[in-house]
């Protein structure tokens, strides 16, 4: 199986990317800059998607940031327009890729208070849901129906990088917290497993549609506080405010405060072997790193 990754540079295409050497597969990687070994990926000009079997894109600018308008635009653009882009390239070729893994967030459900969601579940509202609406619907098109296309709505990731380089050294400081009341409800995976479902569905021919890439126990935000805390041996008895994350941070302060309690249940059902089942897991995972 040749693999192409869009996004084989950032924290989750770097693991997918020793993950499917690991496994045995070949990866080629798609650059916006110019970069020994890898084919370019620029809005530009139609990527070269000639030779793969499947393609996976996680391209799109990071959430992180105040939500000005610009910043607001940017997060839609680049993952609606690069979709498209992904899209028109498979397009054009009538023997290429098969499959498509296709990056989307479980945003898309907006805030679900105490419910649990699946993947039959409709979108919810707000600005991250609609974002998230709108890329997946940016997959559509006549190649789709030559395709099998597979939307990873992905969690908060957990593992040694991404948002947790910028948690554990508050933890581990002892400045760590529960976020609002803590009742909301959080959905997480470690970043290994979100590689492991990435390659478990281009294996899987009946797997398509909507994914939640999330491990089978969502916990409330004082769990994962305490979990957090135990696992660095400090306390974590600042909590950060509602008001101050809603002044401090603005719109972005949603997806802190959210309640996102969300079920994996087409992994579950089709019987993904989860590497971290639960917080406890990736969190210690997340402190102490295996090699």
């Amino acid at each position: 199986m040749k693999i192409g990754i869009i996004g084989a540079t950032g924290y989750i295409g770097s693991r997918l990317q020793a993950a499917a050497l690991r496994s045995g597969q070949e990866v080629v990687c798609f650059s916006r800059n110019e970069r020994s070994g890898f084919r370019r990926f620029s809005l530009d000009a139609i990527p070269d998607f000639s030779g793969l079997d499947a393609v996976v894109n996680l391209a799109g600018e990071s959430i992180l940031g105040l939500w000005t308008r610009q910043k607001k635009e940017k997060i839609l653009r680049s993952r609606v327009e690069t979709t498209r882009h992904v899209m028109e390239g498979l397009s054009r070729l009538p023997d290429g890729p098969r499959i498509l893994i296709n990056a989307s967030a479980i945003g898309y459900y907006g805030d679900t208070g105490e419910n649990p969601v699946s993947e039959t579940s409709p979108a919810g509202t707000g600005f991250l849901a609609q974002t998230c609406k709108a890329w997946e619907e940016a997959t559509q098109g006549s190649v789709a129906e030559k395709m099998r296309i597979v939307r990873l709505r992905i969690g908060f990731v957990t593992g040694p990088g991404g948002a947790m380089r910028f948690v554990l050294p508050l933890f581990k400081m002892g400045l760590g917290g529960p976020l609002g009341n803590g009742r909301q409800w959080m959905s997480c995976i470690h970043v290994d497993d979100v590689a492991g479902l990435i390659l478990w569905a281009i294996a899987n021919a009946s797997i398509s549609g909507p994914v939640n890439a999330v491990c089978p126990e969502p916990v409330r935000n004082t769990d994962f506080t305490r979990a957090l805390a135990r696992a660095v041996h400090r306390p974590a008895i600042l909590p950060a405010p509602a008001f101050a994350l809603r002044l401090s941070l603005g719109e972005l302060s949603r997806v802190m405060l959210d309640s996102v309690r969300v079920i994996p249940q087409v992994a579950l059902s089709n019987g993904y072997p989860f590497r971290y089942p639960n917080v406890e897991a990736e969190i210690e995972a997340s402190v102490n790193p295996k090699a």
